[in-house]
């Protein structure tokens, strides 16, 4: 009788716990719907750029060279700093070209005096020659002699230009207006031997050029805005090409297109492009990298979506949106040009439509979710962001 009494306590007791257990089960109820942040998806007008990397440039470049062979004797300038046309660079020890000088005076005074007792004797021999005093051979030999000489006094005198000329050049001067670079010749060279060595460099960098190299097909697609473009006298020619610098921000200055290339390099495919922009204090200098950005077409009311909402799956693309049931759905989109964090859905949604941006990974098509507003991030960097190709 007690273990019967026993075992009926004990089965009483497992009914209890089974019935707690499955109250408590009654009362914890559907998982709840998961967090996910959403975005509007935005109709606006995106730019579509092309960009090529370049090179920058002066817009006049000069190897100043020495023009006469001597020792370098001095540097009249400061290394670094703007020069203007004709300032004086170096200077070249004169004294041996101010001697050569002398002596071509003295040789063309020497032979003014020869051809003025010439011209004397001429005319003297041409009154015998009319009084039929002396043969005509003899008048002639004499009037050929003055003829000679009067050449050769031209021939001095080209001397004494050439004289003067190489001493003028003693003194290196900038032909152009522009920085100058560091000297890469020291007092006391030789200079102006026959492998005549840069003594240094000008460049003009305001403006400043940039060159940047473009595919065939890019060409082909921009050829007839820029033969337009290039119709148009440069001074009159608008800035169409932004610059991205080093440090990701855009140059204040647009570039004006200057030039095309007149064949395709054939070790390359690309052919060779030249602008010109404004560079207030001489802020790019040669041989910086830039990136030369233009707008190569506006894609009107395109519906844009951040980047991380839109998933790749297999190559294609696909994006999660809720709906105004509040449940979600995985819908199959097309993708185009990506702009800064954005990218463009060429189909299969509309604006307006929420996107989830994060959370993706929790929902399923027909689950309701919890949604709240996404906050973009603070963009990086002052770079203005573009539309690039897919």
């Amino acid at each position: 009788m007690k273990m019967n009494l026993r075992h009926l306590c004990i089965s009483i007791g497992s009914l209890l716990a089974i019935a707690a257990c499955d109250s408590k089960e009654k009362a914890a109820g559907p998982p709840p719907p998961p967090d996910v942040l959403v975005a509007p998806a935005e109709a606006r007008d995106v730019p579509v750029y092309r960009e090529w990397i370049g090179t920058l440039d002066g817009s006049e470049n000069a190897e100043i060279r020495a023009r006469v062979t001597g020792y370098l004797m001095k540097r009249d300038y400061q290394e670094g700093a703007l020069v203007k046309k004709g300032d004086l660079l170096f200077e070249i020890d004169p004294r041996p070209f101010e001697a050569a000088l002398a002596e071509a005076k003295s040789q063309l005074e020497q032979g003014k005096a020869v051809q003025l007792a010439s011209q004397s004797e001429a005319d003297r021999n041409k009154e015998l020659f009319n009084k039929k005093v002396i043969s005509e051979t003899e008048y002639i030999n004499k009037t050929q002699l003055n003829q000679s000489n009067l050449a050769k006094v031209e021939a001095l005198k080209a001397g004494v230009e050439q004289a003067q000329l190489n001493l003028n050049f003693c003194k290196v001067t900038s032909p152009v207006e522009g920085i100058v670079g560091i000297a890469q010749a020291q007092v006391g060279d030789l200079v102006g031997t026959p492998a005549s060595t840069v003594l240094t460099r000008v460049s003009t960098l305001d403006p400043v050029k940039i060159l940047f190299p473009v595919s065939e097909a890019d060409y082909l697609l921009a050829h007839a805005r820029a033969q337009e473009a290039l119709a148009v006298p440069i001074e009159q020619r608008a800035g169409t090409i932004e610059l991205i610098l080093a440090d990701g921000s855009i140059f204040p200055h647009k570039a004006k297109l200057l030039s095309i290339d007149r064949q395709v390099d054939p070790s390359t495919g690309t052919i060779l492009i030249t602008a010109l922009l404004a560079n207030p204090g001489s802020v790019l200098r040669p041989g910086f990298f830039a990136r030369a950005r233009i707008v190569a077409e506006i894609l009107k009311d395109a519906v844009v979506v951040p980047q991380r909402a839109v998933s790749e799956v297999q190559g294609s693309y696909q994006l999660a949106i809720v709906g105004a049931d509040g449940k979600a759905e995985i819908r199959p989109v097309q993708a185009g040009a990506r702009v800064g964090t954005d990218w463009v859905i060429t189909s299969g949604l509309k604006a307006g439509e929420k996107v989830i941006v994060e959370g993706i990974q929790k929902v399923r098509t027909g689950v309701p979710v919890a949604a709240k507003a996404w906050t973009p991030p603070a963009p990086p960097s002052t770079a203005e962001p573009k539309a690039e190709a897919k």
